[in-house]
C-alpha cells in the first residue's frame, strides 16, 4: 500500500444533512468527531447553487487546521467523475442543478497549502466496509446507501478496483427510472433532482416522507387514525414517529415501508441476477440505521416473495445470506475518507483509473 503521509489526516464527510469532520489516525482510528448541518438548498432555500457552493468551500476549508502540509480526505455526497474528482451534480445539496463544478479547483484556491484528496461519500463508505476482516476474501462487494439521496457501489476485492463507465460513473441508481405503488395503485413522486419516477425519489429520506403524504392524500381517516399519522400530526419528527409506528406493528407503518422498499429490492435483485459474483450487499445510510431491522424484514420480504429464477428455489436462502444492513460506524464515510487520501488514491491529479475503465483503490489486502 503506498502512503500518501505519515501525519495525521483531517477527514470530512459531506451528506445532504450533515457535514461531519474527524481527524484520521495511522491505523484507521478516528477521534475529535463534530458534526454540524450542510449548507443545502433546504437548509438556504433562497439561496443560489453558487451560494452554496461558496459556502460549502468556506467551511470545507475552515475546518482544515493551519499546520504544516495538512493532508484532508473528504468523502462528498454527490455524482462525481471518479477519474478526476469533477462533481457533477448533487440532488441532496443542490437540488435541480447538474453544471459540472470542479469543487478540488475551488478548494485549492482558497487553501493552497492543502493536499486535497476527494472521493464520492458511497465509495468511501464501500472503502471502510470492504476493509473489514471478514470482507477481504470476497470476490465482490456491493454497498447501497440509503439517506438523503441513494447510491451504490461495487468493488471487486481481487484487485481492489471499482469499474467506472466513460464518465467516471458507476452506480448512481437513485436516478434510475422505477416503478413504485401504495396499496397496489401507481404514485408517481418527482425526484429532487427534478425528474418523476426516479428511485430516490420514494425510497431516500426525503422521498419516504413524500410517499408518506400522497398515502394520507390518498386514505386521510386511515392515516389520521393511525400511530404513524397521530404523533406526526402531534408535532413528532416523522423519522421518529415512523420508527415507533414500525416497533408498535402499526399496518399503515408497514404498508409505507413495504411500497418505499420494493423498487429498492427491484434494483437489487437485478444486480443479483446479473452478477452471481456479488457476495455481499451491504446497506447502509440514515434511513437503514434508523429503521434497522424492519427495513431488512421488509426488503427481505420483497426477494423471498419474488426473488431469483430458480435460484430461489434450488438456494432458499442463497438472497438472505448476502443481505447485510449495518449498523453506525459499520460503513464509516468519514473513516474511507481516511482510506483514500492515506493511499493517495485521490490525489491532486484525481483519482488514477486503470486503461479508463475502473479506478484502482488500493485497498488493504
Amino acid at each position: 500500500m503506498s502512503t500518501a503521509t505519515g501525519a495525521d489526516i483531517t477527514v470530512l464527510d459531506v451528506g445532504g444533512t450533515h457535514l461531519r469532520r474527524a481527524t484520521w489516525l495511522r491505523g484507521g482510528r478516528l477521534r475529535d468527531r463534530t458534526s454540524r448541518p450542510s449548507p443545502s438548498f433546504r437548509r438556504f432555500p433562497a439561496a443560489t447553487v453558487a451560494e452554496l457552493q461558496e459556502l460549502m468551500v468556506r467551511e470545507l476549508c475552515e475546518a482544515v487546521p493551519r499546520t504544516p502540509a495538512p493532508v484532508v480526505g473528504i468523502s462528498f455526497g454527490a455524482a462525481l467523475d471518479h477519474r478526476t474528482g469533477l462533481v457533477y451534480a448533487s440532488a441532496p445539496l443542490w437540488g435541480e442543478h447538474s453544471e459540472p463544478y470542479d469543487l478540488r479547483a475551488a478548494l485549492t484556491a482558497r487553501r493552497p497549502d492543502v493536499r486535497w484528496h476527494i472521493v464520492n461519500d458511497v465509495t468511501a463508505a464501500l472503502l471502510h466496509a470492504a476493509s473489514a476482516s471478514e470482507r477481504r476474501h470476497h470476490r465482490k462487494v456491493l454497498l447501497a446507501t440509503i439517506s438523503s439521496g441513494i447510491a451504490c457501489r461495487v468493488i471487486d476485492q481481487r484487485q481492489g478496483r471499482i469499474p467506472v463507465d466513460d464518465s467516471g460513473l458507476q452506480g448512481e441508481i437513485g436516478h434510475l427510472p422505477v416503478h413504485a405503488e401504495l396499496d397496489g395503485a401507481p404514485v408517481e413522486l418527482t425526484c429532487d433532482c427534478g425528474k418523476p419516477g426516479h428511485l430516490a425519489a420514494y425510497a431516500s429520506g426525503p422521498g419516504i416522507a413524500r410517499t408518506a403524504q400522497a398515502l394520507a392524500r390518498r386514505e386521510p381517516a386511515r392515516w389520521a387514525a393511525s400511530r404513524l399519522g397521530r404523533p406526526a400530526a402531534g408535532g413528532t419528527g416523522f423519522e421518529t414517529a415512523l420508527r415507533a409506528a414500525l416497533d408498535a406493528s402499526d399496518d399503515v407503518a408497514a404498508d409505507l415501508l413495504d411500497a418505499v422498499t420494493a423498487p429498492v429490492a427491484s434494483v437489487l435483485r437485478t444486480a443479483l441476477c446479473l452478477d452471481p459474483e456479488l457476495d455481499e450487499v451491504v446497506l447502509t445510510g440514515g434511513v437503514v440505521h434508523g429503521l434497522g431491522r424492519h427495513y431488512r424484514r421488509a426488503l427481505l420480504g420483497h426477494l423471498t416473495r419474488q426473488g431469483l429464477y430458480l435460484t430461489s428455489e434450488r438456494t432458499p436462502d442463497w438472497l438472505d445470506r448476502r443481505i447485510t444492513v449495518t449498523g453506525p460506524g459499520e460503513a464509516d464515510s468519514l473513516a474511507g475518507a481516511g482510506i483514500a487520501a492515506s493511499t493517495g488514491i485521490a490525489a491532486d491529479a484525481g483519482i488514477a483509473a486503470g486503461a479508463g475503465t475502473a479506478v484502482g483503490l488500493g485497498v488493504p489486502a
